[in-house]
């Protein structure tokens, strides 16, 4: 077996999916989005307000996160509800967090993974 499927047999998807998958978590804001939805499900309306952002930019962010398949809607009258796909998200949050924790001082100080929004 090559190095490179050995690579992919450890992690069982390639590294280009999975870099994939975190680049959309990769975004402060689609976070914000996530974390919200974590706590309930919400409007485009409740998730501006809470973001204190642009509808568009919102919109937009959920847009990426439907595509994707972290959050879904569910149509309700004129209105659409969001809510996390899949719950286990909130694991890989979770995890994520009490790993960067420690290194916060020193991801922030970060030149190689830009911009400045962390």
């Amino acid at each position: 077996m090559s190095e490179r499927a050995a690579a992919i047999s450890v992690i069982g998807v390639e590294p280009e999916a999975l870099s994939r998958y975190f680049r959309v978590l990769g975004d402060p804001t689609r976070l914000r989005i996530i974390e919200a939805l974590l706590v309930r499900e919400r409007t485009v309306s409740e998730l501006v307000e809470l973001l204190e952002a642009p509808q568009s930019r919102v919109s937009n962010h959920l847009a990426c996160l439907r595509w994707c398949r972290f959050v879904e809607t569910e149509r309700r009258g004129r209105t659409v509800v969001y809510r996390v796909a899949d719950e286990r998200v909130s694991r890989i949050l979770e995890l994520s967090a009490s790993l960067a924790e420690p290194n916060c001082d020193h991801l922030a100080s970060c030149t190689r993974i830009g911009p400045d929004w962390i």
